[in-house]
């Protein structure tokens, strides 16, 4: 929905700049968003998308450049400001205070008061229906946040955005931790915050989601503006050529299986409240995807394996090898590797550098009497660095500050350096632009060809209909079914991890 020719738009940003020390992050951009318009932002990692959207939900303050709210000059001195104003924004890399309820970081700021107390019954009742906006009105209240997945989390933090009832909404990659369903009901808060008048700007690498629920884009490389439009009449390879470039033939790389012996074997597994029992077998050379609902188990089946989670039962073997809990020190040394969906907190050490972080597994073995071989350490990590297109100043960066998607990389280059056999990958690709996902999915298809073998849990159905030899879904704790992915169909594993197949 476009804005009225005789009225400003709702907002408009012209040559905004920003530079952080030598490093130009935004070097001019510009845009336009309507009254009642879901507008995307998209471009790779690190284009400056995340800067920007800082500047306008008040946490950056631009170097350059003027901004306009409803035709007025917008400039807020923090993010409490910006929501003064109506701007509100829902951050790829979660901000929630884990150790309270849903309820007090649903209404965190805006508790209704009675008699100047808090009134409790009141913010319940709020947060309640914000979750219900978004059909997660089963959560726990007055359970802690930090308690729930991090896909629930990301809920929870949709549903505070909401709360506020925003003029302008920002959503940083909003759905990069939900299934497909959630991901419809998202889509649906969407249109109706639309059809109220609301302006929507959406950053997704997901160029389905954007062709699916956006009116008008506008694509960002190297800080600048570089391409806007109407979705409705731009092809999926326009926007991937505006965004890296170059032509990106094809997203998922044509494979061979060559699938060997069994190597490793989870039978009857169970861990805490959300694994009931799951089992499958895993072979040299295979890629399986685990698919499911938020909460279905999938997280909690990759960290039982590993040994991050206690096992209550069931027996996991590794080349013949019982390793049933054997934790995660002791996974690495085994030949288990994992990727942990939460980057943030448990996939890196955020102040130490991106060398330090790409060595950590293997950083004893990188030691002369005792002292560490930082010139190693760095070529290691140099290669890595140009291996998965990380976008760092240099290996001593600390990994804290690059953007969400270049922490995803070397997350993966971590991984990825160490030999392991078995590769254990919890969403790989969360947060990864269009060109750096065809990087990975060429990496992980090269591990299977090795002999490698690669379970893959993903909300992302095309990706498994993509990259997998076979598809097992998980449903309420319990693996469900697997089979082939030639067998399966996205309604027929929707259907069976919803309970309705027949």
């Amino acid at each position: 929905m476009s804005h009225p020719a005789a009225q400003p738009p709702r907002l408009r940003l012209a040559g905004v700049a920003k530079a952080f020390g030598a490093t130009l992050a935004l070097r001019g951009v510009s845009l336009e968003v309507g009254f009642g318009e879901v507008h995307a932002v998209v471009g790779e990692n690190g284009a400056g998308k995340s800067t920007l959207m800082n500047i306008l939900s008040g946490a950056l303050r631009p170097d350059a450049g003027t901004i306009e709210l409803d035709g007025r000059p917008y400039a807020p001195v923090d993010t409490l400001d910006a929501r003064r104003h109506g701007v509100a924004m829902i951050h790829q890399e979660l901000s929630l205070a884990p150790h309270l309820s849903v309820t007090e970081n649903i209404m965190l700021g805006a508790e209704p008061q009675r008699l100047g107390w808090i009134d409790r019954k009141e913010s319940r009742a709020r947060a309640a229906a914000a979750l219900a906006q978004l059909g997660h009105e089963h959560l726990e209240l007055d359970r802690p946040a930090g308690s729930f997945s991090i896909a629930e989390q990301q809920v929870i933090e949709i549903a505070r955005a909401l709360r506020t009832e925003p003029r302008v909404l920002i959503m940083d990659e909003p759905t990069s931790s939900l299934a497909q369903a959630d991901t419809e009901r998202l889509f649906t808060v969407i249109r109706q915050l639309r059809d109220r008048g609301v302006s929507v700007i959406y950053i997704s690498h997901f160029l389905e989601e954007v062709k699916q629920v956006a009116d008008r884009y506008t694509v960002i490389k190297d800080g600048q503006s570089v391409g806007s439009g109407e979705i409705a009449g731009t092809s999926q390879a326009t926007l991937v050529r505006l965004m890296v470039g170059r032509e990106v033939a094809e997203l998922y790389p044509p494979r061979r299986p060559a699938v060997g012996a069994p190597v490793l074997t989870v039978a009857d597994l169970q861990a805490g409240p959300r694994l009931g029992r799951a089992g499958f077998t895993l072979a040299a050379g295979e890629i399986v995807g685990v698919a499911g609902l938020i909460g279905a188990g999938r997280t909690e089946l990759v960290r039982a394996v590993f040994g991050l989670d206690r096992c209550a039962g069931g027996v996991v073997t590794l080349d013949g090898r019982n390793v049933t809990g054997q934790g995660p020190r002791a996974g690495w040394e085994s030949g288990l590797g994992f990727l942990s969906e939460n980057r943030k907190e448990e996939g890196l050490m955020l102040p130490l550098s991106v060398a330090e972080n790409t060595v950590l597994p293997k950083l004893g073995r990188m030691a002369r009497l005792g002292w560490i071989d930082r010139r190693g350490v760095d070529g290691a990590a140099r290669e890595w660095i140009g291996r998965l297109g990380i976008k760092a100043r240099e290996p001593g960066q600390r990994v804290g500050e690059l953007s969400g998607g270049n922490q995803q990389k070397v997350a993966l280059a971590r991984l990825l350096a160490y030999p392991s056999r078995v590769f254990l990958l919890d969403e790989p690709t969360r947060g990864i632009d269009v060109g750096s996902k065809a990087q990975i999915y060429e990496l992980v298809a090269g591990l299977a060809q090795q002999g490698r073998a690669v379970l893959l849990v993903s909300s992302y159905l095309p990706e498994l209909f993509g990259m997998c030899d076979r598809i097992a879904v998980m449903r309420r704790g319990e693996l469900a079914d697997c089979r082939p992915t030639a067998e399966w169909t996205e309604a027929t594993l929707m259907a069976t991890a919803i309970g309705t197949a027949a």
